[in-house]
């Protein structure tokens, strides 16, 4: 079930997780702003809540790739 997402590339999931992380590069990347909200308890609106989620997926993602690579096990070296 998981074979798709572990062949997925992961030079590509970094990407996109670093991309997701910093945009809009300006004035403030979004995930810093949720971030705050998020700690301040300001996080309320349905809109904020959906953005935060999307611009942490990629990251979320490339944390579960990282995670099931580390889970392999190495090759036999004889």
């Amino acid at each position: 079930m998981w074979a798709w997402f572990d062949r997925f590339p992961l030079p590509w999931l970094v990407v996109l997780a670093v991309w997701m992380g910093l945009a809009p590069f300006t004035p403030e990347p979004h995930l810093v702003e949720k971030l705050r909200m998020l700690s301040q308890g300001t996080l309320t609106r349905p809109l904020d809540i959906f953005d935060l989620c999307m611009h942490l997926v990629p990251a979320v993602l490339l944390a579960l790739r990282l995670w099931r690579r580390s889970l392999r096990k190495p090759p036999d070296s004889a």
